[in-house]
């Protein structure tokens, strides 16, 4: 069947990884851009339509064909290219069970393996550093007093952006012992403990912002300024901004790179 491939694909993404895996979000964005890039592979340097590509066609020349074209052509770095590979691993461990007819097929491609990469050194900040850069946020606006909250929870928890993006004030214990319940990928359930000037900065801004009424449980905990989630790309901005700043006026105490990982690094390294 020609459209075999089609009616598979739409079951490991919407029966497969949503229903039964769970994964996250970012997880289904990831796996799908994979595979529209192996579309436009398909489209370009093999000439097969989406419409008429067919599962025999998911076999290990193609996708070592497809991984160097995505290097050679599109510029993707090796990080990129093994994320894609991941994507079609999964398809294909998926595809043992429910194509066993093609199971050397299947484990022809899951034969293919990750590129090594070179580990760049992570940066992360000394205590000093983490002061100096709170210490540039205002407590004197609406605005200030939100970026030193989500800021300082970020290094408090050790969360991983999208962690912080999904809080909601549900997710907030401000009665002892207090704690925040953070939900990182495949939905994993993790409760951080919070000190007590992080407590004492969280109430001032939930209260300030109505967040502590029962009707606001559900919202986001930091919204932008049309009451939405912040995206990674805002808060890596807000960041930088205030690193900048906290860069001219104190000498190598913040590195020239800084992103809200290097919060979660910096957090790991002081504990």
């Amino acid at each position: 069947m020609k459209n075999d491939f089609a009616k598979k694909l739409t079951g490991f993404f919407t029966e497969y990884l949503s229903a039964e895996r769970g994964v996250s979000p970012n997880t289904m964005r990831s796996y799908g851009a994979a595979f529209a890039a192996f579309l436009d592979f398909m489209n370009i340097k093999k000439k097969v339509d989406a419409e008429k590509l067919a599962l025999e066609d998911v076999n290990r020349k193609n996708i070592l064909d497809y991984l160097s074209w995505i290097q050679t052509e599109k510029g993707c770095s090796i990080s990129t290219r093994n994320q894609r590979l991941a994507a079609i691993h999964a398809f294909c461990r998926y595809m043992q069970y429910e194509d066993v007819a093609r199971l050397q097929q299947w484990q022809e491609v899951l034969g293919i393996k990750i590129k090594k990469t070179v580990r760049a050194t992570m940066n992360h900040l000394s205590l000093d550093g983490v002061k100096a850069l709170l210490g540039q946020i205002p407590r004197n606006t609406e605005r200030g007093r939100r970026d030193l909250a989500m800021l300082s929870l970020l290094y408090e928890t050790g969360a991983r952006v999208q962690e912080l993006i999904d809080l909601r004030p549900v997710d907030v214990n401000l009665s002892r012992p207090c704690y925040v319940t953070l939900f990182g990928k495949g939905s994993k359930k993790r409760i951080v403990p919070i000190q007590d000037a992080q407590v004492a900065i969280l109430k001032e801004y939930m209260n300030e912002n109505n967040l502590l009424e029962s009707r606001m449980n559900q919202r986001p905990l930091f919204q932008n300024d049309r009451g939405e989630k912040l995206t990674g790309a805002g808060i890596t901005y807000i960041l930088k901004n205030y690193a900048a700043m906290a860069r001219n006026s104190t000498e190598n105490l913040i590195p020239d790179k800084i992103s809200p990982h290097c919060l979660r690094h910096s957090k790991a390294m002081h504990l």
